[in-house]
């Protein structure tokens, strides 16, 4: 049975849901944000150490102002009202992606990374801002500074996922087969399941049958 440390997620289908559920993408936004706190509960029964969530691409810039800031207004409601629960249950929020937001914001993203430092029971990285092309350019550019032998070693060490495993497993909802630009190097041997279902009607159930499949793949990793 494989043992499972770190669950990566694309959640993907958000918009999509709002719209036809409730004719606004928003409504689709808030909707997924239930789903999120299902699999957070999820990911703690099953003992998953790493959470890593796609919330928010460079690419999403491109969308609707509204929609950009009606999301980064419910993070903002998220981080004043749950991350004290949060702390209490011993999940640490790590951002990785480019903090290039509004001074309010990156001052509530600061103080909540900071506030759940040393919770060790689930870590949730939020992929804010994140793109992996962009992420891998200034770790080369970075190692090159450093004058260190450029290896997989120690490009690693200037990676915003440093010290965090690698994904085993990554799950992208909402019918979609592509990774978006999400953690390009981090996935090379992650296994990858694909989801019809957009991201407000996953569950608990869908969750718990990925990981069951998930435990008994025979992962060979190049070997045979």
């Amino acid at each position: 049975m494989n043992p499972l440390k770190h669950v990566a997620i694309i959640m993907d289908g958000n918009g999509r849901w709002g719209l036809k559920n409730k004719n606004s993408r928003n409504a689709g936004h808030k909707a997924g944000l239930k789903t999120v706190e299902k699999i957070i509960k999820e990911s703690i029964k099953n003992k998953i150490r790493y959470l890593t969530l796609y919330a928010f691409s460079t690419e999403n810039w491109k969308r609707p102002k509204n929609e950009i800031n009606f999301l980064f207004s419910l993070l903002d409601n998220f981080l004043r009202n749950r991350i004290k629960e949060l702390h209490q249950q011993k999940i640490r929020l790590k951002i990785i992606g480019n903090k290039n937001f509004t001074q309010k914001l990156n001052k509530l993203l600061i103080s909540a990374e900071k506030k759940t430092l040393k919770n060790k029971k689930l870590q949730i990285n939020l992929a804010l801002n994140y793109g992996s092309k962009f992420e891998l350019l200034n770790a080369f550019k970075d190692l090159k500074k450093s004058n260190s032998i450029i290896n997989e070693k120690n490009l690693q060490k200037y990676l915003s996922t440093k010290d965090i495993p690698d994904p085993d497993l990554l799950i992208r909802t909402g019918n979609t087969k592509r990774l978006s630009n999400f953690l390009l190097w981090q996935l090379a041997y992650s296994e990858i399941f694909f989801e019809k279902k957009l991201w407000p009607d996953f569950n608990e159930k869908d969750y718990n049958r990925i990981i069951k499949k998930f435990r008994n793949i025979k992962r060979n990793f190049g070997n045979i």
